[in-house]
C-alpha cells in the first residue's frame, strides 16, 4: 500500500514538472506546443549544444511525426499529455531537463535569460530566428540593432531615389540564399537589395559601420567583443555584404584564435566569393578544432563537414567529399541534406547502389524533397530502372512544378522511350522556365519531329540555332534530314565486317589487327582517365616525397587519399572533367586493385599499373613502373630489384584492366625458380614488353598518341567515310584506306566483300 502511494506521489510530481515545463514554453497560452515553441525547448535544455534551425527541425519532425495522435489542431502543436508521454517514453530526461530551465527554484533571471533568446527585437536580421543564435551579450542585441537600423534606413534612402512615390516599397530582402549552416546548395529567391560600393548610401554606411565597430572594440571583455563582432559579420553576411563581413569575422579571429565558428564563418565568405581554395582551408582548420573538442562543438561539426564537402565537390574531390557527407550523417543521422549530398557524391563517381540508399534514406526523412527525388532518378536511371526514374522525376516535378533538371531528364527518358508528345512537353516547360537552354530546344525539335510534327520542330530547331552555334545542333539536324528521306527496300550498309583471319600484314611494321584493337582500348581509358597529360617522371618524384603513416606497414591508402594526390598532378582540369576522370579510374582500375572493396588500395601497385598510360618517354614509364614496385613505405626508398610475387601480381592487374578480353589461362607462363627470385630491372623490362604476356604493344599505343595531334588530313576512311586523323591502314592490292577503328573492327567496303584475304600496310601521319 505504501509503495502504491509513494508510486503515485512520484507520478504527481513528474507530471507537475512536466506542466511546468509546458507552460514555460506555451507562450500562446493556445494549449499545445508548435514548432517554433518546440524549437525553444529543445535548444534550452540543451544548452551545451549547438543546434542549427535545420537540426532542430529535423528533431521536431520525428517528434510529431511519432507523437502525432497527440496533436489536435497542427497549428496549435503538441498537447500537454504528447509532452508528458514523450519523457515517459524516455525521448528526454525529465529531472535533467527540469533542473536545466531552474524551473524548481524559479530563478527569474534565469527566465529573463530564455525569453530574450527567443524574442528578439523587432529590427533584427532574419538569422537571429534561430534558436541557437548564439548570442550572449546585452551589447551584442544593441549593436546588432543599431547596424540592422543602419542598413536599412540606406534602402529606403536608395529606393526613394528611383521610386519616390511607390509607398509599398519593403526592405527588398529574401531569405538568406545560402544555408550558413548546413550548405550552400540553396538558390536565391526573390528580389534582393545590392549596395553600389560607389554610391552615396554605402559610404555613409561605411562611416556607421566603422563607429559600430569601435564600440566593439572599445569593450573591456573580450568575450564580449568577440561576441559583437561575430554578430555584426553574420548580419553584414546575410545582406551579402561579404567583404565587410569577412573583415567582421576575421576581427572575431583575432580575439579567440581556437573558437571554432569565426573559423567557419570565414569560410563560408569566401565560398560566397568565389574563393573556393581558401574556403577550404577556413574549413579544414575549422574541423581540426572541433574535433579536437568535439564534445562542445557536437552541433556544429555536421555542419562543418557537409559544406567541406561541398567546397571540395566544387573543386571536383568527390570522394573526399562523400567521406565528409557519410560523417555528417553518422554524426547526425536525421540530417537529411547531408544524406542527398552524399548519395549526389555517390552517383557521381558510380557508386549507385550505395547512392540509391542515401537518397532513399533522405526522402524517408523529407518526403517533400524535390531534389533529392530528382536526384534519385538519375540513380535509377543509370541502374536501367527506367520505370522507378521516371517516377521519381515526376515526383520531383509534382513538389517542384519549376525544377528544371527533373523537367529535362524526365523530357530525355520519355523520348529515348519513344513518348515523343510527352517528351515535347517537359522540354517545352524547360524552355518556359530557361528560354536559353539550348539542349532543351534541340530535344524539343527531335521530339516534335518524333511525334510527326514537323512544322513545330522546325521552328524550334530554329531557336536552338539562334541560340548557339554548336556542332552537335548540326548534326541533329543533318539526321533528322536523312531519317525524313525514304530509303529504298533494299538499301544495304556501304561496308561488311569480315573474318579476322583474312586480315594480313603486308610487312613487319604493320600493326596486328588484335594489337590494335587492344591499343584502341588502352587508348579510352587513357583518354577517359586523363592519365597521359600526367608525366610517368612525376610518379617517382611522388614516390620520394610521400610520407606513409609511421604504424604502416605496407603501402594500403584510402582512394581520398589518393584522389588528392592525383589532384595536385591534374590539377589545370576543369572540376567537373577532374570529376570524370577520377570516376573512370575508379570503374577501370581501382575495381580491379580493391577486389575486397575495402575503399583501399596498394599505392605502390596502382602507380605501377597507370605508369604505362601516364605521358612521357617509354624509357620513362617503364622506369616508373619498376621504381613503384621496388617502393618500400617503411624506408620510403626504392631498391634495385623484388621478388617474382610482386611482379605476378603486377602483371596480373596489369592485363586484366588493359587486356580484359584476355582468358586468365593465356595471361602468362613466367619462369622461375620460386618466390625468392629477384627482377633486376632488364628481367623486369624484358617481362613487360612480352607482347603475350606483358604490355608488348606499348609502340602501338605511342602512334596512337601521336596521331591525336593530327588535326587534319586528305584521306578519307572507305567505311565511315570520316577524315583518317591517325595511323591509316592502306590494302595493297585493292588500294582502299580505312581507319584503325574499322581496321580494328575486321569492317571493308562492301564491293571487296568477296576477297580471299587482305593485306594492310600501316602509314602514320606526322
Amino acid at each position: 500500500m505504501e509503495t502504491r502511494r509513494r508510486s503515485s506521489r512520484d507520478l504527481l510530481t513528474r507530471r507537475q514538472k512536466v506542466r511546468g515545463i509546458f507552460e514555460r514554453f506555451d507562450l500562446n497560452g493556445d494549449g499545445g506546443l508548435d514548432r517554433s515553441e518546440m524549437a525553444a525547448l529543445v535548444a534550452a535544455v540543451n544548452p551545451t549544444l549547438q543546434f542549427t534551425s535545420d537540426q532542430i527541425s529535423s528533431i521536431i519532425d520525428v517528434v510529431f511525426r511519432s507523437y502525432s495522435d497527440f496533436i489536435g489542431d497542427p497549428s496549435s502543436g503538441l498537447s500537454l499529455d504528447g509532452l508528458f508521454q514523450t519523457y515517459a517514453d524516455g525521448a528526454g530526461d525529465l529531472d535533467r531537463d527540469f533542473a536545466a530551465l531552474s524551473l524548481s527554484n524559479e530563478n527569474p533571471d534565469m527566465i529573463n535569460t530564455l525569453s530574450n533568446r527567443y524574442r528578439y527585437p523587432k529590427l533584427a536580421p532574419t538569422w537571429l530566428s534561430s534558436p541557437n543564435h548564439g548570442v550572449t551579450h546585452d551589447s551584442t542585441w544593441k549593436v546588432i540593432e543599431e547596424l540592422e537600423i543602419a542598413i536599412r534606413a540606406k534602402i529606403r534612402a536608395r529606393a526613394a531615389k528611383f521610386s519616390p512615390k511607390d509607398s509599398t516599397f519593403s526592405d527588398g530582402f529574401s531569405e538568406v540564399w545560402c544555408s550558413t549552416d548546413l550548405g550552400f546548395e540553396l538558390e536565391r529567391k526573390g528580389a534582393e537589395f545590392v549596395f553600389k560600393e560607389k554610391s552615396s548610401e554605402f559610404r555613409v554606411l561605411l562611416q556607421e559601420l566603422k563607429e559600430i565597430r569601435a564600440k566593439i572594440d572599445s569593450l573591456s571583455i573580450v568575450e564580449e567583443a568577440f561576441d559583437g563582432h561575430l554578430a555584426i559579420g553574420r548580419t553584414l553576411f546575410e545582406r551579402h555584404l561579404f567583404m565587410l563581413a569577412l573583415e567582421s569575422f576575421r576581427r572575431a579571429l583575432e580575439l579567440r584564435p581556437m573558437d571554432v565558428r569565426p573559423h567557419f564563418r570565414i569560410g563560408n565568405t569566401l565560398w560566397s566569393l568565389g574563393h573556393i581554395k581558401e574556403a577550404k582551408d577556413s574549413f579544414l582548420a575549422a574541423l581540426e578544432l572541433a574535433e579536437s573538442d568535439s564534445l562542445q562543438w557536437s552541433g556544429l561539426l555536421p555542419q562543418i563537414h557537409v559544406n567541406l564537402g561541398i567546397v571540395m565537390e566544387a573543386e571536383g574531390l568527390v570522394i573526399n567529399a562523400s567521406e565528409h557527407y557519410r560523417e555528417a550523417a553518422i554524426l547526425f543521422p536525421s540530417h537529411y541534406r547531408a544524406l542527398k549530398l552524399l548519395g549526389s557524391a555517390l552517383f557521381g563517381v558510380g557508386e549507385y547502389e550505395l547512392a540509391e540508399k542515401a537518397l532513399l534514406e533522405a526522402v524517408l526523412l523529407k518526403p517533400d524533397y524535390p531534389d533529392a527525388h530528382c536526384d534519385l532518378g538519375c540513380v535509377f536511371h543509370a541502374m536501367k530502372e527506367e520505370e522507378k526514374a521516371i517516377l521519381a522525376f515526376q515526383r520531383a516535378i509534382d513538389l517542384k512544378p519549376d525544377h528544371l533538371d527533373a523537367l529535362y531528364n524526365l523530357g530525355s527518358l520519355l523520348l529515348g522511350a519513344g513518348r515523343h508528345k510527352r517528351a515535347a512537353e517537359m522540354f517545352g516547360r524547360v524552355v518556359t522556365i530557361n528560354p536559353d537552354h539550348w539542349k532543351a530546344q534541340l530535344n524539343r525539335g527531335i521530339s516534335m519531329f518524333g511525334a510527326g510534327e514537323l512544322n513545330e520542330a522546325k521552328k524550334a530547331l530554329t531557336e536552338a540555332l539562334m541560340i548557339t552555334n554548336r556542332i552537335e545542333l548540326y548534326d541533329a539536324i543533318q539526321h533528322l534530314k536523312q531519317s525524313k528521306r525514304k530509303k529504298p527496300k533494299d538499301e544495304r550498309p556501304n561496308w561488311v565486317a569480315v573474318d579476322a583471319s583474312k586480315f594480313k600484314t603486308a610487312d613487319e611494321s604493320t600493326t596486328d589487327q588484335k594489337c590494335l584493337s587492344d591499343a584502341l582500348w588502352i587508348r579510352e581509358i587513357q583518354k577517359a582517365t586523363k592519365l597521359g597529360r600526367c608525366d610517368a617522371t612525376l610518379l617517382k618524384m611522388e614516390m620520394e616525397t610521400y610520407q606513409f603513416p609511421v604504424s604502416s606497414s605496407d603501402r594500403s591508402v584510402r582512394k581520398a587519399e589518393v584522389e588528392i594526390l592525383l589532384y595536385r598532378h591534374l590539377h589545370f582540369l576543369r572540376p567537373d572533367t577532374f570529376r570524370d576522370a577520377i570516376k573512370a579510374i575508379d570503374e577501370k582500375i581501382w575495381y580491379v586493385l580493391d577486389i575486397t572493396g575495402s575503399g583501399k588500395i596498394d599505392l605502390g601497385m596502382f602507380f605501377a599499373v597507370i605508369a604505362p598510360i601516364c605521358g612521357g618517354s617509354p624509357e620513362h614509364r617503364k622506369r616508373a613502373a619498376f621504381d613503384a614496385l621496388s617502393w618500400q613505405p617503411s624506408r620510403n626508398e626504392l631498391q634495385r630489384q623484388f621478388s617474382s610475387v610482386d611482379v605476378y601480381a603486377y602483371i596480373r592487374n596489369l592485363r586484366m584492366v588493359y587486356f580484359p578480353s584476355r582468358q586468365f589461362s593465356d595471361l602468362m607462363e613466367i619462369s622461375g625458380e620460386g618466390d625468392g627470385i629477384c627482377f633486376s630491372f632488364h628481367e623486369f623490362i624484358n617481362m613487360f614488353d612480352n607482347i603475350y604476356h606483358g604490355f608488348g604493344i606499348m609502340n602501338t599505343l605511342l602512334k596512337l598518341e601521336k596521331g591525336a595531334k593530327v588535326h587534319r588530313s586528305r584521306h578519307s576512311c572507305g567505311v565511315c567515310r570520316y577524315r583518317i586523323s591517325n595511323i591509316m591502314f592502306k590494302e595493297v592490292k585493292a588500294k582502299f584506306c580505312v581507319c584503325a577503328n574499322c581496321y580494328s573492327e575486321c569492317k571493308v567496303p562492301s564491293a571487296f566483300e568477296n576477297a580471299d584475304e587482305y593485306r594492310f600496310k600501316e602509314c602514320l601521319f606526322e
